[in-house]
């Protein structure tokens, strides 16, 4: 169903999803090197910290709901995002969780007043028990990065990135299943160049696109509660082969370097996953050309003060 995935559908969902969602704020910075200032996308002051709130309200707002409300997988912040979602439509919200979710992102979650079953070593094994209790209960599916009203609502970051800079040359995207990037790339449909950002140990796009299909990885590093993704969506896969330019990879230390750089020079907090696209700018992985106009999306800010701290003070 890739296919679904229109300028036209965005642009509806756009619409739907427009009371519930915030048009987060753009700016400039100026890095070491570079001719002409890079764009920051500030989705990390979406609503729950992330841009997951749009999937979310995409899934969520216009249909009946079933009694027993909502279920999600997620390794956090999607967690957080279909719970704020089902509390805003006054239904409840089941989310499973792996062992490995962030303190600081479960804590989001139950305070939206989700109900939340922590089981399992992966995303993945959260999935399978969310699967099994939809099934079981009829409660409404929300899925993390693989399904049509979460790739479009995500789209409508792209519709937003455009009407705000409409003379970008290239967008940086970090990449987990490929929600984001997915639904980013149905809306520009190659008017401008793509670039995917991937950890490392979370290559899963990166990958499936040298493989010419979908293949399995084993996530792991410090991003991987929030790009950890085993394999890519089966619905993005298709976009992705046409409209991402590239795939291009970054290690975890560089990560780290671009939050702190982030912090001191912008006063910006952002999880690794949140960094991520960043870090290909700042550490040489992407080199623009002189002309070139960038814009990075900040995805994520779900850290907890400690887990920060440490990492802007080393």
């Amino acid at each position: 169903m890739p296919d679904a995935i229109t300028r036209s559908a965005i642009e509806a969902t756009a619409h739907k999803i427009a009371p519930y969602v915030r048009r987060t704020p753009v700016m400039d910075v100026v890095l070491p090197g570079m001719m002409r200032p890079v764009a920051l996308k500030l989705e990390l002051f979406q609503h729950t910290g992330s841009f997951k709130a749009r999937g979310a309200f995409s899934t969520v707002i216009g249909r009946d709901l079933p009694k027993v409300g909502i279920a999600a997988a997620s390794g956090g912040n999607h967690g957080a995002a279909a719970a704020y979602a089902a509390h805003v439509a006054a239904v409840p919200a089941h989310i499973f969780v792996p062992a490995i979710a962030a303190p600081a992102k479960v804590a989001k979650i139950k305070s939206y007043g989700a109900i939340i079953d922590q089981d399992g070593a992966t995303y993945y094994d959260a999935l399978e028990k969310c699967t099994r209790f939809i099934a079981e209960t009829g409660a409404l599916s929300v899925h993390a990065y693989d399904a049509v009203p979460t790739l479009l609502g995500q789209g409508t970051l792209g519709r937003e990135i455009q009407s705000q800079l409409p003379d970008i040359d290239t967008l940086l995207v970090a990449v987990g299943g490929g929600g984001l990037i997915g639904g980013i790339a149905g809306w520009y449909r190659g008017d401008v160049r793509i670039v995917g950002v991937e950890p490392l140990t979370c290559n899963v796009l990166h990958a499936s696109l040298a493989a010419g299909k979908r293949v399995t990885v084993t996530p792991s590093g410090i991003a991987a509660d929030s790009l950890g993704a085993s394999f890519a969506g089966e619905l993005m896969f298709p976009l992705a082969q046409k409209f991402i330019e590239r795939v291009t990879l970054v290690a975890d230390e560089e990560i780290r370097i671009a939050q702190r750089w982030l912090w001191d020079h912008a006063r910006i907090i952002t999880e690794p996953g949140g960094a991520t696209a960043f870090t290909a700018l700042l550490s040489g992985a992407y080199r623009p050309q002189k002309d070139e106009r960038v814009c990075v999306v900040l995805c994520g800010s779900n850290t907890d003060p400690l887990t920060f701290s440490k990492v802007i003070s080393t």
